[in-house]
């Protein structure tokens, strides 16, 4: 069925069973009953708001149509934390979704075995723990957002501090649980569309662990440091409005004014967090591309910057890349099968 008459005549039924699943996701956060000042729980998904959600629906983010050898598949930057009211995919995106076979996520967070293997990995044992003192300070970092810190206990000091960063602006209505990775995985699962995983929980993870103890010790005391002088807060609210204005300039200038390559820490973790992916990445779109699917790609808007970038990465390939706005309807091939 076309997607977009099933928004129209189903709006109800299958996006939510698929957005309550996104939204069920367990989430560290939320485990703890901590101080008075707590940031807000996300708001419950009903039929209802789904209905005027998708009804109200704008276009938010970064959307590219790429072609090569006589087939059009998307590049989408996505917001792993965001507001209530950007979670449903406005006009542009829905088409670009109807017009593909196949969505690619970073990671499909849906899949029962990712998040198994997410949680397995997540909760390795390293090979050193941090200083106590900074120990301390991370407990009461994490105890002040209403975060347990026995329930981070198995997990490495420098997720702990990127969880700190990704929660930060929970006050602001910026709520991972409104993921908009997670709500185009389930909405692709409402839609029969297939959909796969880019990269490896193990992957991820180990992008996230630093290779030594001085590093990492370095990046811990770099995002306490933020999150304490009220630096990452505003910074997370910055990022989340140039993404709802889908202002790809002010995007593309992100490490003039991101403040966030000054240590040789932040440098090494930008590398390890971006960089180094997205070659990866580009590959996995590539081989599917090649392949025979029509693949709409979503990965965070930060793995589209630059020369990096993966629009650039698919250029070097051999695609066209085109930003913006697209007027002409795309007849598309045959389904691969």
């Amino acid at each position: 069925m076309r997607i977009t008459a099933w928004l129209v005549a189903r709006p109800g039924r299958r996006f939510v069973a698929g957005l309550a699943m996104a939204l069920a996701m367990p989430a560290w956060a939320d485990e703890a009953a901590g101080p008075r000042d707590c940031p807000p729980d996300p708001q419950e998904v009903t039929a209802e708001r789904v209905q005027a959600g998708m009804q109200a629906a704008e276009d938010h983010g970064f959307l590219w149509r790429v072609r090569k050898d006589g087939r059009v598949s998307y590049l989408y930057g996505t917001l792993h934390v965001a507001r209530f009211e950007w979670m449903f995919p406005g006009p542009l995106v829905r088409e670009a979704l109807k017009d593909s076979d196949t969505v690619a996520l970073e990671l499909d967070l849906l899949d029962a075995g990712v998040q198994q293997r997410l949680v397995q990995a997540m909760s390795a044992q390293r090979g050193f723990t941090l200083p106590e003192p900074l120990a301390e300070r991370l407990r009461q970092r994490l105890t002040a957002e209403c975060i347990d810190p026995a329930s981070m206990a198995k997990t490495g000091p420098e997720l702990q501090a990127a969880t700190l960063t990704a929660l930060a602006g929970r006050r602001d209505g910026l709520q991972p649980a409104y993921s908009i990775d997670l709500v185009l995985a389930g909405f692709a699962r409402g839609a029969g569309k297939r959909v796969i995983s880019l990269e490896t929980p193990e992957a991820q993870v180990q992008a996230l662990e630093l290779p030594n103890r001085d590093e990492a010790i370095a990046f811990v005391e770099d995002a306490l440091d933020d999150l304490d002088s009220g630096r990452t807060r505003p910074f997370l609210l910055r990022l989340a409005t140039l993404w709802a204005r889908s202002d790809h300039d002010a995007l593309e200038h992100y490490d003039e004014w991101c403040e966030c390559r000054r240590t040789p820490a932040e440098q090494l973790a930008m590398q390890r967090l971006l960089d180094q992916r997205n070659p990866g990445m580009a590959e996995q779109i590539d081989r599917l591309h090649r392949s025979g699917r029509r693949v709409f790609a979503a990965v965070g808007s930060l793995h589209m910057v630059g020369p990096t970038g993966l629009p650039a990465l698919l250029k070097q390939r051999g695609y066209t890349v085109e930003l913006g706005r697209f007027e002409e309807p795309e007849t598309p091939p045959p389904k691969a099968q």
